[in-house]
């Protein structure tokens, strides 16, 4: 039975099968990196000596294992316990050092959130907080899915997010974030993560939307790896005479909201947001929120997680359920058109 016939019948949830380890979101067709957040911080540690990393017992599964195993006694293992690693990277920063801390993001902005708020941001502690799992990219339901991280970090002041797309990004953005004086929350994606945004010669900047290529008919603007997404909507939607332009957005916080705008303003374009977290507060409404304020008006659109508890199961079934996936998506668009 098709999920679309199961939403119309209001049939029971299947019981899905939930892999031992879940993987990053690989689409067919994509090539992949192994650990590339790993990688890229053991490399700028070896110039960065005060860099150290830290994991609340989830080391493994964050790639953070890489650097603990290239420089042993630079990394804290602290445990399970969020509260206690988000108070000593404070400390540590304030003592000179660019803690790199790293949990599940589910774990980061529910569980030590206070934590991070007294002892990170209000203090503008250097500490670089990395969430892995990010939004609907595990089947092992909402305790793991961190569906609403970007909401509740986006409130926080001081503190800059990210929601890297790929490989590529998340080489870049390390150096970029151990650059800058401030705390930082960044998602990640680990352990094989697909390489797409190269192709386009993409530069990541703090704090820059980046347009990845144009189109006439419709204006996406997406963060993390739905950019992905949307780059391969927009080919299967080429062969349709639809032209889609992708409008990169990592750093959802500043929000670059002067490309944006200068965007969405070029007229006759649908305008759509793609993201993997809740429609509640994360970018779609900071876009709808800046082109409200600027007095601009157009076909408004927005592709992202349901305001619920989302089920458990395999990642591919879970995503087609609530529309993130590519095919989802390409369903979406020509619905709107």
């Amino acid at each position: 039975m098709s999920t679309a016939t199961m939403t119309k019948s209001n049939a029971p949830t299947p019981s899905l099968t939930v892999p031992a380890i879940m993987p990053s979101n690989v689409d067919e067709g994509h090539r992949t990196v192994p650990t590339p957040f790993g990688k890229a911080l053991v490399q700028l540690a070896e110039q960065r000596p005060e860099i150290v990393g830290m994991s609340a017992d989830l080391a493994k599964y964050t790639d953070m294992h890489i650097f603990a195993q290239a420089f042993p006694d630079r990394f804290y293992q602290m445990g399970m316990a969020e509260q206690l690693m988000a108070t000593a990277a404070g400390g540590l920063a304030k003592e000179g050092f660019i803690p790199f801390a790293s949990t599940y993001a589910t774990f980061a902005a529910r569980r030590c959130y206070d934590f991070i708020s007294q002892g990170i941001a209000e203090q503008d502690a250097n500490v670089k907080i990395i969430g892995g799992l990010p939004g609907l990219t595990t089947g092992y339901g909402p305790s793991h899915q961190a569906t609403e991280d970007l909401a509740i970090f986006r409130a926080m002041p001081n503190l800059t997010v990210i929601d890297p797309c790929d490989a590529h990004e998340i080489e870049q953005l390390v150096p970029a974030i151990a650059d800058f004086n401030g705390p930082v929350y960044t998602r990640i994606l680990r352990g094989a993560v697909p390489m797409v945004l190269d192709e386009y010669n993409y530069r990541f900047e703090l704090g820059k939307a980046k347009m990845i290529r144009g189109g006439k008919d419709v204006l996406v603007i997406s963060t993390g790896f739905m950019t992905m997404r949307a780059l391969d909507a927009a080919k299967l939607l080429q062969k349709d005479s639809i032209d889609v332009a992708v409008l990169h957005v990592p750093t959802i916080k500043p929000l670059d909201e002067a490309t944006i705008l200068a965007e969405v303003n070029k007229s006759g374009r649908m305008v759509v947001v793609l993201e993997n977290h809740t429609k509640v507060g994360g970018l779609g409404e900071a876009v709808a929120y800046a082109l409200t304020c600027a007095g601009v008006s157009s076909k408004f659109h927005h592709i992202g997680l349901p305001d619920k508890f989302l089920d458990a199961g395999t990642l591919s079934v879970l995503q087609d359920r609530y529309g993130i996936s590519r095919n989802a998506i390409v369903s979406s668009l020509r619905s709107w058109l």
